[in-house]
C-alpha cells in the first residue's frame, strides 16, 4: 500500500491501457476468418506490488470481457501467466533462490511462454477463448504466505 497515485496511474497506462488500445485497434483492423489476441499477466496476489497487481488483474478482465465480445468476430483472447521468467532481468542468486522453489526445479524461459502463445495462436486453439492459462510451470501452485 505504499505505492503513490502517480505509481498507480503509470502501471494502469501501461499495462492495462496499453493492452486495451492494441486489442481494440487489432479488433478494427481485423478481416480475417479468425484471429487471436494472446496477453500477458502475472500471477496474482502480488504482496507489495499493489499497483501493479491491479494492472495486471485489470489485463485479466479486459481478456474475459473482449472475449466475450470478440467471439462473434472470429477472434479468440485468452491470457498467460508464465510465472518467473529469466528474461535476463534476475541476479544470479534471485534465479538460484526461484530455481529452487519451483516445482520442476528451473525458472521459466521466453521459449517457454512462447510455446504456449504459438499454440493459442494456431488453429488447434480455435476453441480456447476467455482463458487465464498458467504456463508457469507449477508456480502458482505454490502456497503463498
Amino acid at each position: 500500500m505504499d505505492a503513490t497515485v502517480a505509481d498507480f496511474d503509470w502501471h494502469l497506462a501501461i499495462n492495462a491501457r496499453g493492452v486495451f488500445i492494441l486489442s481494440a485497434e487489432f479488433a478494427r483492423r481485423f478481416k480475417g476468418p479468425s484471429g487471436r489476441i494472446v496477453n500477458f499477466t502475472s500471477g496474482l496476489p502480488l504482496a507489495g506490488e499493489i499497483a501493479y497487481a491491479a494492472s495486471k488483474g485489470a489485463i485479466e478482465w479486459i481478456t474475459v470481457s473482449s472475449a466475450a465480445e470478440l467471439a462473434s468476430r472470429g477472434i479468440t483472447v485468452n491470457a498467460i501467466n508464465p510465472g518467473p521468467n529469466d528474461t535476463g532481468w534476475m541476479a544470479a542468486r534471485l534465479r538460484k533462490q526461484i530455481a529452487a522453489k519451483s516445482p520442476m526445479g528451473r525458472i521459466g524461459s521466453p521459449d517457454d511462454a512462447a510455446n504456449v502463445v504459438a499454440f493459442l495462436c494456431s488453429p488447434g486453439a480455435g476453441w480456447i477463448t476467455g482463458q487465464i492459462l498458467q504456463c508457469d510451470g507449477g508456480w502458482s501452485t505454490l502456497r503463498r504466505d
